[in-house]
């Protein structure tokens, strides 16, 4: 899988809603929720790479929406954010089954390279560099090049190429890009991925690489 899906646990609204708007401009799908009840109702439907989980949510307390992730969805990564610091709270955080524990208050820059770090482990099955003939993707430098020339592109732009690159020529489909790439919020009627597609081949340049199969989907590779 190319591109990471993200849930945000936050009972705080407002930094909620801002946490979920900041990683979608960085390329990220992204839902958002505000209790640890409507979390594992998510959990239970969506395949969610990171979970962002504040560990003083509401209903189901965040330590035990931790231990269920753990225990149930082995692949799912989990950042803990908490207002309390000490040693001892991120031990605490780290032996519920959290991967990674960041104390409040965070530098948001800091939050977004520890969940692209998650969401690479090899439980996410993210390789460290997505490659198809001329063309490469670096998903831990954010760069992707082809024939040695750097592209200029959208945050979803990339997390398309990344997802597409990652699915080793399989036929990927415009709903599972949704899916994965886009977030809860997105219409499934929307033309965005069309819409994405297009612009994505035009900066690639020909010959193209990202094909459409008629009836199918994408796919990156040769004709």
């Amino acid at each position: 899988m190319g591109a990471v899906r993200v849930l945000v646990v936050e009972d705080f609204e407002i930094l909620a809603r801002t946490l979920g708007t900041g990683l979608r401009r960085e390329g990220l799908a992204v839902d958002v929720v505000l209790n640890g009840n409507t979390a594992l109702e998510r959990l239970a439907v969506t395949d969610y790479d990171v979970v962002v989980l504040d560990r003083d949510v509401p209903g189901v307390h965040g330590d035990e929406v931790c231990r269920r992730i753990a225990a149930s969805y082995p692949a799912c990564r989990v950042l803990m954010l908490t207002a309390a610091g000490t040693v001892r709270d991120r031990i605490d955080g780290l032996d519920l089954g959290a991967d990674d524990y960041l104390p409040k208050p965070f530098d948001f820059a800091e939050l977004v390279a520890r969940v692209r770090a998650l969401g690479r482990r090899p439980g996410a099955g993210v390789p460290p560099l997505l490659s198809a003939g001329d063309l490469s993707l670096d998903p831990s430098r954010r760069v992707a090049a082809r024939d040695g020339r750097r592209l200029d592109l959208s945050p979803k732009e990339f997390a398309v190429l990344e997802y597409l690159l990652a699915a080793s020529g399989r036929v990927v489909s415009a709903e599972e890009l949704l899916e994965h790439v886009w977030d809860e919020a997105a219409d499934p009627f929307t033309t965005a991925v069309k819409t994405t597609i297009k612009r994505l081949r035009t900066k690639l340049g020909e010959p193209s690489v990202v094909h459409t199969v008629r009836g199918g989907g994408y796919r990156v590779g040769e004709p």
